[in-house]
């Protein structure tokens, strides 16, 4: 009886520990990738365009406009599969630069554009952007990266901490404006920065009336016109303080893992202390 105890006890330590190692994963795993690129590359008349999101719930809409802000196409590429791509044919279109624009909803973080040069009907512009955050969640921080073209941005906080850290680097000179977004559409804070040796850094004060609105705040950085050196990263704010997008998930299921383990122990009269 004793033997058979003890196996059930290590059992159940056994079922924690992987439970608890799922938990674990499952944040990580959810978090890296989370987010759209773009890109296009020219040769000849043809231009390649294709990228790649975590949202496959709602196809990509494409919209490429004349630097006059004439619409020269529309269209919607599906992204069932987790990526979509196209060809543009430029060799009826003027001389000139077009920006190619892709977009998933109203989010900013699902909202990509990049410029191609078109001479002679022929193109042979590459240009690309991303703001697939690739970092782990690690010691209950929220950080989202964003990057586009030279200018990149990140935007991240400690768990219930109530300031977000934002920095990021450019390979060109001249200050960049930020611009802090609440999620009803209400401008809270603008600033600029000037960076220095490529890069910059600031930190944000989260606490006040104007960041009474619980949800996703938009941080959006911009380093003078050019659509690639225009980029944003969004950070939660609940009741004044910074929460991981995956925090609550993750202890959620916790939570039912280990009330779980403890119905189970109870009904079988097991104790984690063995009785000899």
């Amino acid at each position: 009886m004793n033997s058979r105890r003890h196996a059930m006890t290590s059992l159940s330590i056994v079922l924690l520990a992987v439970t608890i190692m799922s938990v674990s994963a499952l944040g990580q795993n959810a978090y890296a990738g989370a987010g759209m690129s773009l890109s296009a590359e020219g040769s000849g008349s043809t231009v390649a365009i294709s990228g790649d999101t975590d949202r496959n719930d709602q196809d990509v809409t494409m919209v490429v406009k004349a630097s006059n802000g004439n619409i020269v196409t529309v269209d919607q590429l599906d992204s069932s599969g987790g990526g979509y791509s196209t060809t543009l044919n430029v060799s009826a279109l003027d001389d000139g630069t077009y920006t190619i624009k892709v977009n998933q909803g109203s989010s900013s973080k699902y909202t990509l554009s990049v410029d191609i040069d078109v001479s002679g009907g022929t193109s042979d512009s590459s240009a690309s952007v991303s703001n697939i955050a690739g970092v782990a969640e690690e010691e209950a921080e929220s950080v989202e990266e964003a990057s586009s073209g030279g200018l990149t941005l990140s935007a991240g906080g400690v768990e219930g901490s109530t300031t977000i850290d934002v920095s990021g680097t450019t390979d060109r000179n001249g200050d960049i404006t930020l611009t802090v977004t609440a999620p009803n559409g209400n401008i809270v804070g603008v600033s600029q920065i000037t960076p220095s040796g490529g890069s910059f850094a600031t930190t944000i004060e989260t606490g006040g009336s104007l960041w009474g609105q619980d949800g996703m705040y938009t941080i959006s950085a911009q380093q003078g016109d050019a659509s690639n050196y225009k980029t944003s990263a969004e950070v939660e704010i609940i009741d004044g303080h910074v929460i991981p997008e995956f925090g609550v998930i993750a202890a959620m299921i916790l939570a039912v893992a280990i009330v779980s383990i403890i119905v189970v122990t109870a009904k079988t009269k097991l104790s984690i202390v063995p009785r000899y």
